[in-house]
């Protein structure tokens, strides 16, 4: 991992400790669906590879958008990371851990974040010489428990649950002190999207913005 990128996203996750979900067919939906959330004081994204098109989504939000660090999701393989990072991907998130995907983005500095959930995937991304892992998903696994008995453990470890967060629990997920930031979908939802109701997407990253805030005070 480059230096320079981890100290933009801790910069950026230290002022708003939450990475909205984009899922688009659209390059153009998604480029305004990530201006939207990007007014409302949200410029980390993950576009996630649920769509044929989100490739193009992602490449897309990077040419269009100024000061929004863009990642790839649901990267399955190496052949999905190779994509992600080909087409300007800033960091890669999985929903589970393999070592392949890790060792691929390591070697090209980039980000990843693998998902874990349960002790051994936690120690195993730690012998990957890993920092930070998503814990999915986050409310089926145990949630705020099962993350402070992780924390326990693995002290130098920190999380980003993502799976079942919502506005309603942003601040207890955002109170644990190893979390660094919360991914979630509740900011872009499908109806608003198809409506074309920007402004709903801008008013629900300005509340997640106000619940961090008050969740890490």
């Amino acid at each position: 991992m480059t230096s320079e990128t981890n100290q933009i996203l801790e910069a950026k996750f230290a002022a708003a400790p939450v990475v909205p979900l984009i899922e688009a067919s659209d390059p153009r939906v998604a480029v305004a669906t990530a201006k939207a959330l990007q007014a409302g004081g949200l410029d980390v994204v993950e576009v996630v590879l649920r769509t044929d098109a989100a490739l193009d989504c992602m490449a897309a939000i990077i040419a269009e958008t100024s000061g929004i660090t863009v990642g790839a999701g649901t990267i399955l393989t190496v052949a999905d990371a190779k994509a992600a990072a080909a087409r300007g991907g800033q960091f890669i998130v999985s929903p589970g851990l393999v070592d392949a995907v890790v060792n691929f983005c390591k070697e090209e500095d980039l980000p990843v974040f693998p998902g874990t959930m349960t002790p051994g995937e936690v120690q195993q991304a730690h012998n990957l010489g890993l920092g930070i892992v998503k814990f999915f998903p986050a409310k089926l696994a145990g949630g705020v428990p099962m993350l402070k008995a992780l924390s326990s453990v693995f002290r130098d470890m920190r999380f980003m649950p993502t799976g079942g967060v919502s506005a309603d629990n942003l601040g207890e997920f955002l109170a644990v002190p190893s979390v660094i930031a919360c991914g979630g979908s509740w900011l872009t939802p499908k109806a608003a999207i198809e409506a074309g109701d920007y402004d709903a997407i801008t008013s629900l990253a300005r509340e997640a913005v106000a619940l961090a805030r008050a969740g890490r005070s």
